[in-house]
């Protein structure tokens, strides 16, 4: 996207990156190991952007997400994403996503199944690791049926998911056992980023 723009902000998980053009956003990023790499990886997304202050309704989008992040209530149902080059399979799995509340997870085949066929579980997972937009398209609240966590593409993997949803208060995943994974608490899962961040 030639006319796409891109800044950095920080949030309690380190420094996230949003793009975005004349439609809404394109793009977001969660940290990688260094600033630097994270605008490095917006950049290999996006070649042709510039970094640039965001206007003032990127500004308000940022406001939400670090609140969010930050485990306040935020409500990033209103934020405009620019999905006009996706399939349209991926927007539909999207908008589902999104219907998912802060605290609370769904399968993929609960996905499949709103989409009206459970045996498109796979290619709901498919469509969430290409997520763009993670943190307002909440990847991170699907989980696997069988009481593990599933994937996740971002930096740090799953120690990432754990520590978005625990930051949530995500009841229902850690019924699932999920957190027991890799150890309990906040200090466990900020443990267990960093120590992937350094690899």
């Amino acid at each position: 996207m030639s006319n796409a723009q891109f800044t950095l902000f920080e949030t309690t998980i380190g420094a996230c990156g949003i793009a975005w053009g004349e439609r809404g956003i394109v793009g977001l990023q969660l940290p990688e190991s260094s600033e630097d790499k994270a605008r490095a990886r917006l950049k290999r997304r996006f070649p042709q952007a510039a970094e640039m202050p965001p206007p003032a309704a990127i500004r308000r989008a940022i406001d939400l997400i670090v609140t969010h992040l930050h485990g306040e209530p935020a409500d990033l149902s209103a934020i405009s994403l620019d999905q006009e080059a996706l399939p349209a399979f991926d927007r539909n799995v999207y908008e589902v996503a999104r219907s998912i509340a802060p605290g609370a997870t769904l399968t993929y085949g609960d996905i499949a199944t709103r989409l009206g066929d459970k045996l498109l579980s796979r290619d709901v997972g498919q469509a969430l690791g290409r997520n763009p937009f993670p943190i307002v398209v909440p990847c991170h609240r699907v989980v696997a049926a069988n009481g593990k966590l599933g994937g996740f593409s971002a930096r740090g993997g799953t120690a990432t998911k754990l520590r978005l949803l625990a930051i949530e208060g995500a009841a229902a995943a850690a019924q699932l056992g999920l957190f027991e994974e890799r150890g309990t608490g906040e200090a466990s899962l900020s443990h267990q980023m960093r120590a992937e961040n350094s690899a």
